[in-house]
């Protein structure tokens, strides 16, 4: 399928950023992956004004998730207590682009495991992996600015995306980003302004723009998807109209948002079809429609979902 040509201009773009750094850069990865660059909105322009490809950031967890429904844990079974072998699998089997690997198991509620289990755990992944790493923390704001500050100096050279950071709670977890070398993550509550916002700053403390990629709370399919569409369009058509305070690439956190919804997962629904079909569609078309809004990394779940948003991805995407 090719992209149709709109003859529209723009006099901004949306930011092109490089994750990942190889051992001539200083890190370890066998590969790095580049996201944005785009000239136009999604199906606008000439097929030069595309930038790059969307990219798929399977989500690996730090501690065996207790709350995944079956449909969604069976893929995993045998690796699930081992983030390492889980992110090989990922990698390997599944055509995962980057690896986001989610530290839940820090989080006071869940675990309250410390640093010294992360730093393990982030060590090992990039030992299995030769792919980017996108270093997530648990939410909880006191937590993580304990334990991202070891998990960043642990992955120092890597050239990772960490984050996340929002508008009250930016300084620590900026400043270690930007003393060892990481890509940042911005956060905002599906809110233009606030995002806006948090990147200036974030900016304000010497943090490059052109090094940050900026997340706003994914809303699902049936729960806020129309509201996270529109907040991503705007954001694509602030950057090329010029705002280079809105230009970063976007992630969305589609597999998480999607996997906790009951039409998902519930299984004693006769009339909604097999839950083991439902799920993974659920989250497939959840990421079809953000990545058509102009998001640049979708974070992922289940296989199936990855296989057919690479097979979206690879067709709208074709050059």
């Amino acid at each position: 399928m090719s992209v149709p040509e709109i003859a529209e201009s723009f006099i901004g773009s949306v930011t092109q950023v490089t994750l990942g750094a190889t051992e001539e850069a200083g890190g370890t990865r066998s590969s790095t992956v580049t996201v944005g660059g785009s000239r136009n909105v999604v199906y606008g322009g000439s097929i030069d004004d595309t930038g790059q490809k969307p990219v798929i950031a399977m989500d690996v967890l730090d501690v065996r998730p207790d709350d995944w429904p079956d449909a969604l844990a069976q893929p995993y079974e045998d690796v699930l207590d081992s983030p390492a072998d889980w992110a090989k699998k990922c990698v390997d089997e599944f055509g995962a682009d980057l690896i986001c690997l989610k530290f839940d198991g820090i989080h006071p509620d869940k675990g309250d495991k410390d640093a010294s289990g992360a730093v393990k755990v982030t060590k090992e992944v990039l030992g299995a992996v030769g792919v980017p790493l996108i270093l997530w923390g648990c939410g909880n704001d006191e937590k993580d600015n304990q334990v991202m500050p070891k998990v960043s100096e642990a992955a120092k050279g890597e050239n990772c995306l960490i984050g996340t950071v929002a508008e009250d709670n930016y300084k620590s977890l900026t400043a270690i980003a930007l003393a060892d070398g990481h890509l940042l993550i911005t956060r905002a509550p599906l809110d233009i302004n606030i995002a806006k916002q948090v990147n200036i700053l974030v900016s304000d403390m010497g943090f490059p723009l052109e090094r940050i990629v900026t997340f706003q709370t994914t809303g699902a399919l049936g729960y806020g998807i129309e509201y996270a569409y529109s907040i991503q369009e705007r954001q694509r058509q602030a950057a090329l109209g010029g705002d280079k305070m809105m230009a970063m690439p976007v992630i969305c956190d589609v597999g998480y948002e999607s996997w906790r919804v009951k039409e998902a997962k519930l299984t004693d629904a006769p009339g909604w079809g097999a839950v083991e079909d439902r799920g993974p569609m659920w989250e497939a078309t959840t990421a079809i429609c953000l990545l058509q809004a102009g998001a640049d990394i979708i974070r992922m779940r289940h296989p199936r979902a990855v296989a057919a948003v690479k097979n979206f991805i690879n067709q709208i995407w074709a050059v």
